[in-house]
């Protein structure tokens, strides 16, 4: 109970720090618009979906245009404020959806590498340790150079080619059953070694995509849009409830193996499970985003220095935490005088704060 009571205490006390990140990163643009008008427009956005209608779309390739289903949603909003049009068209339709898809990918990247950090346990880990983000980066590049077009389609491959290179990783590293840690750690470095020579060749062949290629794998939210948000929330949510039922087994893990067996945890299957559903949630995020490097990494860290290694507690704080400190970096990134692309703020904020742990001998085994 105690455990639960601090969870909460700390949960809440982040969820505010996140509603004021948010509405103050609505207010700052080349067009400041006042808090007040932020908050009403804010409300006004509040909707829950009410249905869902499938509407027609094109994929092409190599210019083979091919007809698809695309779903639509439909929403009920609840609240109709007064605010003035301008103001409620550059918070709704321009910022909140850009700030509404960092919180979410931070949130998914938060939580992941906290389940990666303890699966590992290594306070170096993050979600890309086992190629995840190197394959969605695949499928991505590779898309963008084959100039295929369509509904989500960079999204679409980013995604499969994340999933699927984690479970060939997985594969690769099980033998008889089991998955020792390090060789699935081994397998994954060499696949992301390989998958770095692709995207390579990939870059060469893109010709004139190479700006929008070298973009993507910076990290980006700038065309961020409702319907990505709307793609990535259940994902994300979905997954961080499985994680979190598997917070306690987690924490057994962190005694070996064998003493969490001895303890009643079904040690493989625990194993697989996190270790799908953090791929997932990671694809989830890297699909939409591109490769944004140290959320994952440093935020975790940062939490458990700060509520200590019990992932009752520490994953749902590095999830907030998570979603604030991609808010905010994404809010630096675009207030300077050239928008830049988020993944190049939070690694040159991470790399050095990393780096002074490192001196002060904070990182340390779990």
């Amino acid at each position: 109970m105690e455990g639960r009571a601090r969870a909460v205490a700390w949960s809440a006390g982040l969820t505010g720090l996140l509603v004021a990140v948010v509405l103050v990163s609505a207010t700052i643009g080349p067009v400041a618009v006042a808090l007040p008008a932020v908050a009403k427009a804010t409300l006004n956005a509040v909707a829950v979906p009410t249905g869902a209608t499938l509407a027609g779309g094109t994929v092409a390739l190599l210019g083979v245009t091919v007809s698809v289903p695309v779903p639509e949603l439909s929403y009920t909003y609840l609240f109709s404020l007064p605010v003035e049009s301008t103001d409620e068209t550059i918070v709704r339709r321009i910022r909140l959806p850009r700030i509404a898809l960092g919180a979410t990918v931070g949130f998914a990247l938060a939580s992941a590498g906290t389940v990666m950090q303890g699966f590992f346990r290594n306070p170096m880990a993050d979600p890309s340790i086992i190629g995840v983000s190197s394959g969605a980066a695949v499928g991505a590049v590779a898309t963008i150079a084959l100039s295929l077009s369509g509904p989500f389609s960079i999204q679409v491959a980013a995604f499969v080619g994340a999933v699927v290179t984690a479970f060939a990783v997985y594969l690769i590293a099980t033998e008889g059953g089991r998955t020792p840690v390090a060789t699935l750690l081994l397998a994954g470095v060499a696949v992301q070694t390989f998958l770095g020579a692709v995207i390579s060749y990939l870059l060469l062949q893109a010709g004139e995509s190479l700006e929008q290629a070298l973009y993507w794998l910076m990290g980006r939210l700038h065309n961020a849009a409702w319907s990505d948000v709307a793609v990535t929330v259940p994902v994300a949510a979905c997954c961080f409830l499985v994680l979190a039922a598997y917070a306690r087994d987690l924490n057994v893990l962190l005694l070996g193996e064998d003493d969490a067996h001895t303890l009643g945890v079904e040690v493989e299957r625990t194993k697989r499970v996190l270790l799908a559903v953090s791929s997932v949630v990671t694809a989830a995020a890297v699909a939409v985003a591109g490769a944004i490097g140290f959320v994952g990494l440093i935020v975790p860290h940062m939490m458990r220095l700060l509520v200590g290694p019990d992932h009752r507690i520490l994953l749902p704080t590095s999830a907030v935490a998570g979603a604030t400190f991609l808010v905010a970096t994404d809010t630096l990134a675009r207030s300077g005088p050239a928008e830049l692309p988020v993944g190049i703020v939070t690694a040159a904020l991470g790399a050095p704060f990393f780096l002074y742990l490192l001196r002060t001998r904070e990182v340390h085994a779990l």
